[in-house]
């Protein structure tokens, strides 16, 4: 009999897709399960890729460890305020992980034409009539400073580069913004063996929806820039109108080690990210409503003390003198008799009585 050849195992990456937030997670062939990153959610289910998704030209490396990112989160918890819930504060952070996140790197050619009104600043002396201390009427002078203003329009072009948005609809961009920027010049050319050992996701948001969030990224930058390149001392007025040419739209990984923690089952898990670069965190600890209703009591309670205090005080008076009544004086007492006395010093002799 002819022996069988070994079996051999695909060693291709695997997707799998959570269940609860959709996220897509590039893992390796012999995970068939694993912990979502982005909801610590152990429910996950397995999902071939989708064809029409780019392959990814660059990756961004991580460079700050495990450690370090621990640390970070760490310090972070513990600057935050009281009324943070204490499972937040007392939670583990062991359970980070370290994630390759989908982003789109967008550049593209930008012709604008604008229109602005300019200020042109001078000074000029001017002379004007007071009184002095004296009330006498007296002439002036002083230097003012006045502004002229111009119309102005043109046109400028520039080359919008470098703008990342994020690719992940388990990470909003407004997150990746936070701990944003990444040291570009680091990132190198996509090879599987970078990813090798780490969780890393695939595009899970389309082109399109990448494109509209990159161009108004861009026109929102050519705005500060157009800002910025006015001429002049002031302006005000500033309209313009862009064109966008020569789009890119590339897919690299960024680096992120993501905490997220499950602190109540009824609600959404609290996430906290750091830029696996720069070691910047993000993160929004969610409030204890019984810490916060037990301040408010504490505080009513603390305002309120001294008009209870007064209220039992004043129970405990005459309700006469609660009222502010005095009380009736006391009677007075009968005047004493007097003796007469005649001349000589002689007293009268009694009235009645026997003779």
């Amino acid at each position: 009999m002819t022996p069988r050849p070994p079996v051999r195992f695909s060693r291709a990456p695997v997707q799998l897709e959570c269940e609860t937030c959709g996220a897509s997670l590039r893992v390796e062939a012999d995970q068939r399960t694993a912990v979502c990153p982005y909801c610590a959610s152990p429910s996950v289910v397995e999902r071939p890729p989708s064809q029409d998704r780019p392959s990814p030209h660059f990756v961004v490396g991580f460079t700050t460890t495990r450690e370090s990112a621990q640390g970070a989160v760490k310090a972070w918890l513990g600057k935050r305020s009281f009324f943070v819930q204490s499972s937040v504060k007392t939670a583990t952070i062991d359970a980070i992980r370290g994630v390759y996140t989908p982003a789109y790197l967008y550049s593209a050619m930008a012709q604008t034409r604008y229109a602005a009104q300019i200020g042109e600043d001078y000074q000029q002396t001017e002379t004007y009539t007071t009184t002095d201390d004296k009330g006498n009427s007296v002439t002036r002078t002083r230097v003012v400073t006045r502004t002229e203003h111009r119309h102005l329009e043109g046109q400028h072009a520039t080359y919008v580069m470098d703008v990342l948005v994020v690719a992940s609809r388990a990470v909003p961009n407004a997150e990746l913004e936070a701990i944003e920027p990444f040291d570009l010049r680091t990132m190198r050319r996509y090879t599987p063996a970078v990813l090798s050992g780490w969780i890393a996701e695939e595009p899970t948001m389309t082109q399109a929806e990448c494109y509209g969030l990159a161009r108004r990224e861009a026109l929102e930058k050519i705005g500060r820039d157009l800002s910025g390149f006015m001429p002049g001392d002031s302006h005000h007025g500033l309209t313009h109108e862009t064109h966008l040419d020569r789009e890119t739209l590339e897919l690299l990984y960024v680096p992120l080690w993501v905490l997220a923690l499950r602190h109540d089952p009824q609600k959404p898990p609290f996430r906290v990210l750091i830029n696996g670069q720069t070691g910047a965190i993000h993160g929004k600890a969610p409030l204890s409503w019984i810490k916060i209703a037990l301040a408010v009591v504490l505080v009513i309670a603390l305002i309120a003390a001294p008009f209870v205090l007064a209220a039992l005080r004043d129970r405990g008076r005459d309700p006469a003198e609660r009222r502010g009544a005095a009380r009736p004086p006391a009677p007075a007492a009968a005047p004493a008799p007097t003796e007469r006395v005649l001349p000589g010093g002689s007293r009268p002799a009694p009235t009645g009585g026997a003779r």
